[in-house]
């Protein structure tokens, strides 16, 4: 799929170096699905797989997330996000500008706040994803 929306359409990058488009992104309450079909669709690729997305932002995340099989990178496109990492039991606050990234190590919890509307691009190491509440 060339010329693609990153916004729109991920992309999964995968054992031997492969890049494979992905569905359509919903917006709505079926993205818990998609990402149980993208999980099952890539299992293959185990802890090496990493899911390239991107995200705009008009509001503070709702929830906490972690990624316990790797390191997920966080690079802010457009506006401001605060990233919020919980790091020994304190919350560490990074607010990245547009170029800027952070690395959310393996097993961090995080979320973020948003200054306005921003727009973020992330390589996320998906196998075992966690999520709660804010």
């Amino acid at each position: 799929m060339a010329g693609a929306n990153i916004q729109s359409y991920p992309i999964h990058l995968g054992n031997g170096g492969s890049a494979v488009p992905q569905p359509e992104f919903p917006r709505d309450e079926r993205a818990m699905q998609w990402y149980m079909d993208y999980g099952a669709r890539h299992a293959d690729d185990g802890t090496d797989g990493r899911l390239v997305s991107c995200f705009r932002f008009t509001e503070d995340w709702a929830g906490w997330e972690m990624h316990p099989a790797g390191a997920e990178v966080v690079i802010c496109t457009e506006g401001r996000i605060t990233l919020i990492q919980e790091i020994d039991g304190e919350h560490v606050r990074t607010t990245l500008s547009p170029g800027e990234y952070a690395i959310n190590p393996p097993g961090v919890w995080h979320t973020a706040d948003v200054q306005g509307e921003a727009t973020g691009l992330f390589v996320t190491p998906g196998v075992g994803t966690q999520g709660r509440p804010r």
